[in-house]
């Protein structure tokens, strides 16, 4: 045999007999656990229509849920509720925003969290004022000034 019919041969095999990946399966609601169970209860009808993927979403998302902190948990349900307060087309322009924030390298995230956090600090009429002053410039402004602040640390005194 040929050295190219063996690779050939070889690669038919390995193709043949390598295992193939397989499409999501459902997680059936018997095997969540009592807890995930307790609080998805609200999803238990609905849990067979569900695509697996929304599935595997909404368990991993009650495992979080049980290791949250009482205060993490207040913070969610507030956050539930502002989302359920949006247009879709707020919602869409936040998962916009979400998904533009994940695709920056890790230190601009970083850097980001950092300036979020300093203003979260100021007192609410400082806030307003950066507020006021940030809305009444034009876009190009806007640029200018992200970009000069782009390299600048956050002050830490607010």
């Amino acid at each position: 045999m040929k050295r190219a019919e063996f690779i050939v041969l070889l690669l038919l095999a390995l193709i043949l007999f390598s295992p193939m990946p397989q499409a999501a399966q459902s997680i059936p609601w018997d095997s969540l656990s009592p807890q995930q169970q307790k609080v998805l209860r609200s999803a238990k009808d609905q849990w067979d229509s569900f695509s697996p993927e929304k599935q595997r979403l909404l368990s991993t998302g009650a495992k979080r849920w049980q290791n949250m902190s009482p205060e993490q948990r207040a913070k969610a349900r507030r956050n539930l509720a502002r989302w359920r307060k949006m247009t879709p087309e707020q919602r869409q322009k936040l998962k916009q925003r979400l998904k533009k924030f994940k695709s920056l390298p890790p230190e601009k995230r970083r850097l980001l969290r950092e300036r979020r956090e300093w203003f979260q600090k100021l007192p609410p009429k400082r806030k307003q004022e950066l507020r006021k002053r940030w809305n009444n410039m034009t876009p190009a402004q806007k640029r200018r000034f992200i970009n000069k602040r782009s390299q600048q640390r956050p002050r830490r005194k607010p």
